[in-house]
């Protein structure tokens, strides 16, 4: 029988420019160069794939500054982000963020693809109590949003509803959206919640913009097929609603945070 190469072990497609100029790069750096609070590498993960994968954080984490044209504090959330790869989680879950500790994981070889996904939860839970002073510490803003929660005023975070608008309700504001109802759809037919949930809603739109741009890269976003998958991904029509408010809100976010 032929045993299969890891996953890990494969390449990943990017069309990015070189961000390391071939050479490779550590984890220790990433920690230093994003301000990440912290990173764990699981214990059957050998020292080559470490090296793999340092190097794919590393070129993903560069491309998603690119893409969101923010400085780099904005990747780790401002130090506030600590990751994990290889260690711990469930079986079957490929990638998880864990609002308790701020923590993203992702399977060493079934968690590639999904950075984008866990990184806008993280995001979400991370900018819930700057955008509504009376959210909890576990609170996401896409779930703030949804309950009428009041948001403190700033263009900001004005944009950023603007995005949830778009994403959960209709245009007039008085009926859910067709991207949540597909979602509900999708849930009832399995019998549990879980598309439709506005933190995972949030986080597929995010993934599907960031899919659709012309820079690529797979271990950041990969395997969307937008409209498809039962519908509980944006259609083509609805990603332009929807990446206009996010892109808008980013670029602003890294003009604020960028020095003068």
């Amino acid at each position: 029988m032929r045993l299969q190469t890891p996953r890990i072990q494969r390449p990943y497609y990017r069309n990015g420019p070189e961000h390391r100029a071939g050479a490779d790069v550590s984890f220790a750096d990433i920690v230093k160069l994003f301000d990440f609070r912290a990173i764990k590498i699981g214990r059957w993960v050998n020292a080559a794939e470490t090296q793999l994968a340092a190097n794919l954080f590393f070129d993903a984490f560069c491309d998603l500054q690119s893409l969101l044209q923010v400085p780099m504090s904005v990747i780790s959330l401002q130090g506030e982000l600590s990751l994990t790869f290889g260690s711990g989680g469930e079986r079957g879950v490929c990638a998880f963020y864990q609002p308790q500790g701020r923590l993203l994981a992702l399977a060493k070889n079934a968690g590639g693809g999904a950075l984008a996904h866990e990184w806008f939860h993280a995001f979400d839970h991370h900018i819930a109590s700057k955008m509504y002073p009376g959210a909890s510490r576990r609170a996401f803003a896409s779930d703030c949003f949804i309950h009428n929660a009041q948001v403190h005023r700033h263009p900001l975070n004005q944009q950023l509803e603007q995005y949830f608008h778009a994403l959960l309700l209709s245009t007039a504001g008085n009926q859910p959206s067709a991207l949540f109802r597909r979602s509900a759809a999708a849930d009832a037919a399995l019998g549990r919640l879980y598309y439709s949930q506005p933190v995972e809603l949030a986080a597929r739109a995010f993934e599907a913009v960031l899919w659709a741009a012309p820079l690529k890269n797979h271990f950041l976003v990969s395997g969307l097929a937008p409209g498809q998958a039962n519908g509980v991904y944006p259609s083509a029509g609805e990603l332009d609603a929807l990446a206009t408010p996010l892109q808008r809100y980013f670029y602003w976010l890294g003009q604020a945070l960028t020095p003068k």
